[in-house]
């Protein structure tokens, strides 16, 4: 995980533990650091994540950091808020989508995912799977095909993330990675199916 040591109030010079977002002493709000995603919103670095308690800690801290909030403030505290910010929604958009969170958790752990797929594994069967899901796409003359697709996509996708779930709390990592570039090849399908419908209906 990426972690910081505890560093000095730029402002009281009073020690700030790594990810402390504001200084305990004088309240001064700190740079962001290099903190990973799970520890800027104070969760724990897992697949499962309560998406409730995850929405509660982001607003919470959203309130808090917003630029507006610092408007009167010195340029380096607006610059820092505005840094806060930017880092805290980075984290949040990250932890909040299952493709996403699966892609950043592997890599926490010391794996490689590309963006066409994983370089820990190929599997010769999620390449095929999307190849003639790609396939039938294109060969679909009605709306009602497409639908078919995007039913079969949906339910698959979500049967991805309850499996990387699993693997995820076994701490099978090699499976957690072809299941995320599983999901990869999933997602980049579902805009394919949306732009095929698109096109029917404009024909």
């Amino acid at each position: 995980m990426i972690a910081q040591a505890a560093h000095p109030c730029w402002s009281c010079k009073g020690p700030v533990p790594a990810g402390a977002p504001f200084c305990s002493t004088c309240e001064a709000v700190q740079p962001p650091g290099q903190v990973d995603h799970f520890a800027r919103l104070s969760v724990e670095a897992r697949y499962e994540l309560d998406l409730a308690e995850l929405d509660r800690r982001y607003f919470a801290l959203q309130r808090r950091l917003h630029p507006d909030r610092f408007a009167t403030r010195t340029p380096r505290e607006r610059a820092l808020s505005q840094q806060q910010a930017t880092s805290l929604n980075e984290a949040y958009e990250t932890l909040k989508d299952p493709l996403r969170r699966a892609d950043y958790l592997v890599h926490l752990k010391g794996a490689g995912v590309l963006p066409e797929g994983c370089d820990l594994i190929a599997d010769p069967v999620v390449l095929m799977e999307a190849m003639e899901m790609r396939e039938r796409l294109g060969e679909t003359e009605s709306p009602a095909e497409v639908d078919a697709i995007a039913d079969e996509t949906s339910r698959d996708m979500r049967n991805c993330v309850d499996e990387l779930r699993s693997a995820f709390a076994a701490n099978e990592l090699a499976t957690a990675c072809r299941l995320t570039t599983r999901l990869k090849y999933l997602t980049k399908l579902a805009g394919e199916v949306k732009a095929r419908r698109a096109r029917l209906a404009a024909s």
